[in-house]
């Protein structure tokens, strides 16, 4: 009895999800972006979140977003762009890379956001960039070798052509396969922004194996 018992509060859960996402409709709960890009994987189904480190709300999300990333499967790329609509967004898109580029992001990317939020240290000045990065064990020649260096600006110039062909004026945003864009208002909330992103990402995987 237990297990049909079970098995029935399985179905009926699994009916209430699918009932819930046939209700996320393009132009509510997500947008169709008018210029789309490719895929840079085009065998997965792509996701990016376009962000800024000194953005409140992106620093609130985060959390959100590094839990959600724990569940991804192998077929969903997931990687982070940095909007860069003025001179402070562009420092810290900069900084996104330079730590990419000196290999220490997946240990310095939250402490950025501490950084900024909760220790009120902007990291918009060089020096303080340095001073902050070495606790992490960044050499100063380390930082200078890659601080605008070729690999960093070219990252920073895609980044920006992606935000501008999405038509971004607000993060944070999640970007699906280059078609599709959610963010905390079309969904209803942040906590709702993983829930049609999933949706979106379960299209996309339908439509590639077609």
């Amino acid at each position: 009895m237990k297990l049909r018992n079970l098995a029935l509060t399985a179905v009926l859960m699994l009916t209430a999800v699918m009932s819930y996402a046939e209700q996320y409709v393009s132009g509510q709960h997500y947008k169709v972006l008018a210029n789309s890009t490719l895929p840079r994987d085009p065998a997965k189904v792509e996701v990016a979140e376009v962000f800024w480190y000194g953005c409140g709300h992106c620093d609130h999300f985060e959390p959100t977003v590094q839990a959600w990333k724990k569940f991804l499967q192998a077929d969903v790329d997931f990687y982070q762009v940095p909007a860069q609509f003025s001179r402070q967004w562009k420092i810290h898109a900069e900084l996104f890379y330079l730590t990419h580029a000196l290999k220490v992001n997946d240990k310095v990317h939250q402490a950025i956001f501490d950084a900024i939020h909760r220790q009120r240290n902007p990291l918009l000045d060089k020096d303080d960039q340095k001073a902050f990065l070495a606790q992490y064990g960044v050499s100063e020649a380390d930082f200078d070798k890659y601080d605008d260096s070729f690999g960093v600006r070219r990252q920073l110039k895609m980044a920006d052509q992606m935000v501008r062909t999405w038509g971004i004026s607000g993060v944070p945003a999640v970007i699906v396969n280059g078609k599709y864009l959610v963010n905390a208002s079309s969904a209803g909330g942040e906590q709702n922004v993983f829930d049609v992103v999933n949706y979106l990402i379960e299209q996309e995987r339908k439509a590639l194996k077609k």
